[in-house]
């Protein structure tokens, strides 16, 4: 067995996971957990991304020897270095608020049905295009040299080398996903500097080696390579995906919410534009085809609002409060922002003219019934927009870890779920990793292996389907 460093860096906390990988074992565990608290200065909210590298060289100095370290993250935010290669400034959270009305100036020039024809990326105000639009007169983007995804930054410190993976790249609104490379015509028309970009990696590809200040800081013994994997953290979750077969979807929970289909090919249609898919880029060809939904972040700002009570107790009091009595449109911009999620939540189910969630068991319920409600739609679209249906949907992430929203989930799609691992994007960067080192194969054999080493649990469907369809068409009569 050899050992694998895992950097997985989410939204609210960051992790450093070892794997260890055999012939026939599969083992994970967690070296190092640190907070990632957003900062909000005069100028808007922001990355604090030196702490982020302070937890990052704990947490390999927690793990010990290892025989290769992987980094994979949220998408879409990036880091601007000048031509010293010092940081200019903190990177700019993608909740910032600097992008509001951008998209519709993008527009101005390249339509959104061409853009999306052209990229495949689904509509958020925070994609990386927007951001860079907004931009455009700063003096930090004037004075750039090079942009670097927040994991290709955190693998550039500590190795001094630069690349732009690609399951990363694609979600910057500037990949074409049919040839895998950099949608040249569109950066263009949009006045967009590729070469800001370092060269594209693939998952698997070496990406330098522990810097000797690295080494001496974290005691590790060198060379210690640094292996691209897939950087954006969904697509090592769906890596780890513990799928048999072709006819599955997958939702990758946590603060967000990924639910769609693994396909060949992208689906480009104006349908799918109108439906909000997204097409980013997986392992071994394959694309994710996908929604973005607003996910557990609606109970985490609930969370923080209430003072942070056990998550057991609220679950407890959702299970006892009525079934579908008010729900919300998880993916509404409205819930994007933080702070005051309860009331937001409430408002939004009065101008709905629902009743009213009052009590913290009522609101999480609320909460719970909305997102299996947009998984059911996801899961539905997927399947008629890319023409294939599935038989089961495989939840991944740290979703798996809330039972009442899994079995939901599976009351809503009228499919059973399966719940994998609560570390899927780090198992997912450790496979990769193995995978590079030979002591794994293609991505079926990954998935056997973590099919045959991971505990998985099932979800039947119950209840009556009925009342899922009639709360789906009261929120689309909104």
């Amino acid at each position: 067995m050899r050992s694998y460093a895992a950097v997985d860096l989410g939204a609210s906390s960051g992790r450093v996971m070892v794997g260890r990988v055999g012939a026939d074992s599969l083992e994970l565990g967690e070296a190092h957990r640190f907070p990632n608290r957003p900062v909000r200065v005069p100028e808007g909210l922001r990355w604090d991304a030196l702490a982020l590298y302070a937890g990052v060289l704990d947490g390999l100095r927690a793990a010990g020897q290892v025989a290769s370290v992987g980094i994979d993250s949220w998408a879409v935010d990036y880091g601007l270095l000048d031509a010293d290669g010092a940081l200019l400034g903190n990177p700019v959270h993608y909740r910032d608020a600097r992008t509001e009305g951008v998209a519709e100036k993008v527009w101005a020039t390249v339509p959104a049905g061409e853009l999306y024809a052209a990229t495949g990326i689904q509509y958020a105000p925070f994609n990386t295009l927007y951001q860079l639009t907004a931009a455009r007169a700063s003096h930090q983007l004037a004075h750039a040299e090079r942009l670097l995804l927040i994991p290709d930054l955190l693998s550039h410190w500590l190795t001094g080398e630069q690349g732009t993976e690609l399951t990363n790249a694609s979600t910057t609104q500037l990949i074409d996903p049919r040839t895998r490379t950099w949608a040249y015509g569109i950066a263009e028309r949009l006045g967009v500097d590729l070469a800001l970009f370092a060269p594209l990696r693939q998952p698997g590809d070496p990406a330098g080696t522990l810097r000797p200040e690295v080494l001496e800081e974290t005691g590790l013994g060198g060379p210690v390579p640094v292996t691209a994997v897939g950087s954006h953290d969904t697509a090592s979750a769906v890596a780890a995906v513990p799928a048999i077969g072709e006819r599955f979807a997958y939702i990758c929970t946590g603060t967000w919410s990924l639910a769609g289909l693994e396909l060949a090919a992208p689906v480009l249609t104006e349908e799918s534009r109108a439906a909000n898919f997204s097409n980013e880029l997986g392992l071994d060809g394959t694309v994710r085809y996908l929604r973005n939904i607003m996910g557990l972040w609606l109970l985490q700002e609930c969370q923080r609002a209430w003072g942070e009570p056990d998550l057991g107790l609220l679950l407890r009091e959702a299970g006892a409060a009525p079934a579908l009595r008010s729900v919300v449109d998880a993916g509404d911009e409205v819930f994007l922002a933080p702070g005051r999620m309860p009331q937001r939540i409430a408002a939004a189910c009065r101008t709905s003219g629902q009743p009213v969630p009052a009590t913290r068991g009522e609101i999480t319920r609320c909460v719970l019934d909305s997102l299996a409600l947009a998984h059911r739609r996801a899961v539905a679209d997927a399947q008629r927009l890319a023409d294939r249906p599935v038989d089961v949907v495989y939840v991944v992430g740290g979703g798996t870890r809330n039972a009442l929203l899994c079995q939901l989930t599976a009351d809503a799609c009228g499919l059973p779920v399966v719940a994998g691992a609560a570390e899927a994007a780090a198992l997912g960067n450790v496979l990769v990793q193995a995978r590079a080192h030979g002591l794994v194969g293609d991505l079926a054999a990954m998935r056997g292996l973590l099919t045959r080493t991971q505990p998985l649990t099932r979800y039947t469907p119950r209840g009556d389907a009925a009342r899922w369809r009639a709360a789906e068409a009261r929120l689309a009569r909104r």
